[in-house]
């Protein structure tokens, strides 16, 4: 079922918001032409892999944040056939940051908690051990740490998996550092104000300095798709067929 951002937003929970709307300069051969999101591997857009991922865990209800180009993945999922997904596009505006685009979705996330991430990298995460991991420590949000090069945002972790300390992309040093595939309560959008509010600094940060983020610790794979070196290496895993994200 695809829906549009005109229409009534669906009720049921838990949501995973995928964050679509930036524009890729970094990708700037593909991206001149359609969303990061909708960059292909295999012949099929990042997305849909993206979303695969979830609905392999029995999370299928997608609220994507469009912005730069979304009309290609509106028209896309307007013309494609998915199992038994809900897809509701949502304009979340052209130049919003990530922290401004869910604050704009505050209608679509009432309820309960939901699940957010970026529209750009892949991973083999269990998102149905993330959900239980969130739900079961009781804090306002997770973030899913994983370990790849230093030029990410780093995680300070503490026992039992609360962060202590959130750095948005350190100069040096290795570690934990930010994967998206987050998990927040409702509470979270609390700490969100405006258009231009980057939701991996003040908002992360302040909840973190409240004890409130937890860190799911996932040393599987997990690859961004910042470059054209980044789409080739995923390219070439998904042709010799065995594509490390590909769950389902």
């Amino acid at each position: 079922m695809i829906k549009s951002s005109a229409m009534t937003p669906p009720q049921h929970l838990p949501k995973v918001v995928i964050f679509a709307g930036g524009r890729g300069t970094r990708l700037s051969e593909e991206t001149s032409l359609r969303p990061k999101p909708m960059v292909e591997v295999g012949g099929k857009p990042l997305l849909w892999h993206i979303m695969h991922g979830y609905a392999r865990h029995g999370f299928k209800d997608f609220v994507v944040a469009c912005g730069y180009k979304g009309e290609v993945i509106k028209k896309y999922f307007s013309n494609s056939r998915t199992p038994d997904w809900t897809v509701a596009c949502v304009d979340t505006g052209l130049d919003v940051m990530t922290g401004g685009r869910l604050l704009r979705l505050k209608t679509w996330l009432v309820g309960g908690a939901f699940m957010a991430t970026y529209g750009d990298g892949v991973s083999d995460v269990d998102a149905a051990a993330l959900w239980s991991f969130h739900k079961k420590h009781g804090k306002l949000a997770t973030v899913t740490a994983v370990r790849p090069p230093a030029r990410f945002g780093g995680l300070e972790l503490g026992a039992g998996g609360k962060v202590t300390r959130f750095t948005e992309k350190p100069q040096t040093g290795e570690g934990w550092i930010n994967g998206g595939f987050f998990v927040f309560e409702p509470g979270v959008l609390r700490y969100l104000d405006g258009d231009g509010c980057i939701l991996e600094r003040e908002p992360l940060e302040r909840i973190a300095a409240a004890g409130q983020l937890m860190a799911y610790r996932h040393e599987g794979f997990w690859q961004p798709m910042d470059t054209l070196r980044d789409k080739e290496s995923l390219e070439g895993l998904w042709a010799s067929g065995r594509a490390p994200w590909k769950t389902w």
